[in-house]
Order: structure tokens, then C-alpha cells, then sequence
């Protein structure tokens, strides 16, 4: 009876607590949190549910490659000859354990324009160049790509030192720059839907996307799917946002030739954040942040994630958004 007793105690007080003031409070707070979240994915959804049916119908129309592009005659040899020239800028660290797959589906691109590949390291050391030097050889007489040595940063994170190196190196005639990580897996048609957007609306300023994570099974690929999916709300509007993920961001190539509103001052001078520092760029001059529906990208994570790992990207997180504070305070 002693237990039964005790465990009645603990339920009267559990009982006391909850319909206290401040449990009420908690439980009143937390339902509208997920109130909130229900109705972002919700709405989320009916974003990539109408895209869905716009592909179908156009299939029942007879366009099969409507994942592609809307109208089938975009294919058409004389429109793939007016296409703009991108220059895509991956910047490299390391070597994962999806890093061979992500770059495959990166450079095997249905994209028809002229299309240039910048794998940026900072030093041959690095397990990622001879990973690519490897992958290139397969692929030399089919893309144009090359790897290109940054060096060590000074001024700025590693990850924005490559990639500025890497928009020093693009060609001259590149229209667009689109940046890259290691992470991304793309569609076939990826590059060119980025493309036709930009090509809509010029006044874009970046565009960009964002990942689907695919959790392995381990305890902290799962704490990042939870720690991402109400991120990927902001993203999923299918049009204006004020959301930037630094794994895929398409911009003009002339923004950074003429250092438009401080975009390569801004992240060489002590950037640490790549995506953060644009977005607030983006906000300071009233520029326009889009997402199209279908800049999804699948996102396997890691099967050695453990909850160390997880930790040490979160006070990364911590870290990039104390120094956007800091930034926006003394600005």
C-alpha cells in the first residue's frame, strides 16, 4: 500500500502543479508554439502541394519533362542557346561521407546555358581535393570544372574566403554566381529553375532554398531534422522570404565585380556567417530574398552524428547570431 500511496501523493501534487497559475501558463504557451508550427507546416504544405499539381497536369498536357521547366518549349535548342552563363563557387572542407554523391548530382546538370564548376580548398592538404581531383577525371570531357587553391583565410571565415576566391576566378561573361555546399544534393534541374527565376524578376537579389533533411537513425541526426524543420517554414512561402540558407544562394555575378552594396567588403572584412551577413545586407537596403517551391534539396545526414556534434553545431549557431547582433547594435 506504501506504493500506491506514494505514487497517489505524486499525482496530487503533479495534479497541484499543473493547474497552478504558472503550469497553466506553460501549458498555455506551449499549445500556441505548436499551434504556430502546425499552421506554418500547414500552410508549407499547400505551397508544395500546388506545385506538385502544377507538374502532373502539365505531364497529362503532354510536357514530361515539366520537373524541368513549365513550358516545354524552353527546351527547344534556339531558347537553351539564349540561356545566361552561371558559375557555380563550392566551397570544401573535408571530406563526409555523402560529399562524392552531393558533388555527382551538382555537375550532372540538364542546365543548357554555358555552365562553370569552381571547387574551392584552402590547401592541397585537405581530404577534399584529391576526393574532387578524383571525381574530375571522370567528368573531364564532360563538364567544365576545375579546383581552385584559396589559400588560408586572414580577414574572414574559411568558408567565405573560398568563396570569394572562387567569384575572383569565375568567368567574365558569368551572369549569375551560385554558391554551394557540400551538402547539397541537386535535381537535374535545380540550376535551371534558380535560373528562370532570376531571369523573371531581375530585381532579385538572392535566391535561394533549403534542405530536407533525412535523418540516419542515430539520436543526433534526428536532433537536427527537430532543429531544422521549423526553420524550413520560412522558406517554404514559395516566393518573397527574409530567410537565408548559405548551402544554396544564387546572385548576380555583377553584385560582387562592383561590390554592390558592400557585399564583398562586407563579408571579406570579418564575416563569419555568409548567409546571416547577406540577409542582413539584403534587409539594410531593402532588398528582395526569394525561395522558389522547388529549391528543396535532399539532405542525408550524417550515420556519425553524435550528440557531441550536435552540440558544437548549435553554439556555431549561437555564435553567428551573437555576432549579427553585435553587428546590427553598432551599426
Amino acid at each position: 500500500m506504501s506504493l500506491f500511496d506514494s505514487l497517489d501523493g505524486f499525482l496530487s501534487a503533479a495534479t497541484e502543479a499543473f493547474c497552478s497559475p504558472t503550469g497553466l501558463f506553460i501549458q498555455i504557451q506551449g499549445f500556441c508554439i505548436c499551434l504556430l508550427l502546425a499552421l506554418g507546416w500547414a500552410l508549407a504544405s499547400l505551397v508544395r502541394n500546388k506545385e506538385i499539381r502544377r507538374i502532373k497536369e502539365n505531364i497529362k498536357r503532354g510536357n514530361n519533362f515539366a520537373f524541368i521547366c513549365h513550358d516545354i518549349n524552353e527546351l527547344e535548342h534556339s531558347s537553351q542557346l539564349n540561356l545566361p552563363m552561371i558559375s557555380v563557387v563550392m566551397p570544401l572542407k573535408g571530406f563526409g561521407e555523402h560529399n562524392l554523391h552531393n558533388w555527382r548530382s551538382q555537375i550532372t546538370s540538364l542546365y543548357g546555358g554555358p555552365l562553370e564548376f569552381l571547387f574551392v580548398v584552402d590547401s592541397t592538404d585537405d581530404p577534399a581535393y584529391h576526393a574532387v581531383k578524383h571525381l574530375l577525371n571522370d567528368y573531364k570531357d564532360e563538364v567544365d570544372a576545375k579546383i581552385v587553391v584559396a589559400g588560408p583565410s586572414t580577414t574572414c571565415s574559411q568558408k567565405i574566403h573560398n568563396q570569394l576566391v572562387g567569384v575572383d576566378k569565375m568567368h567574365k561573361d558569368s551572369k549569375y554566381v551560385l554558391f554551394l555546399d557540400d551538402d547539397v544534393r541537386l535535381h537535374p534541374g535545380s540550376i535551371g529553375a534558380l535560373t528562370s527565376e532570376m531571369e523573371k524578376n531581375p530585381d532579385i537579389f538572392i535566391q535561394t532554398g533549403y534542405p530536407l533533411d533525412l535523418p540516419s537513425g542515430s539520436l543526433g541526426s534526428y536532433c537536427i531534422y527537430e532543429y531544422h524543420m521549423p526553420c524550413s517554414m520560412g522558406f517554404a512561402t514559395g516566393g518573397k522570404t527574409f530567410f537565408l540558407w548559405g548551402g544554396c544562394m544564387m546572385m548576380h555575378a555583377e553584385d560582387f565585380r562592383t561590390d554592390r552594396h558592400g557585399v564583398v567588403s562586407e563579408l571579406r572584412d570579418g564575416g563569419y556567417s555568409d548567409d546571416m551577413t547577406l540577409a542582413a545586407i539584403a534587409g539594410a537596403h531593402k532588398r528582395l530574398i526569394t525561395s522558389p517551391p522547388v529549391a528543396v534539396f535532399p539532405h542525408p545526414l550524417a550515420t556519425d552524428l553524435n550528440f557531441a556534434r550536435v552540440l558544437e553545431l548549435f553554439e556555431e549557431a549561437n555564435i553567428c547570431f551573437g555576432i549579427i547582433t553585435q553587428q546590427k547594435s553598432t551599426g
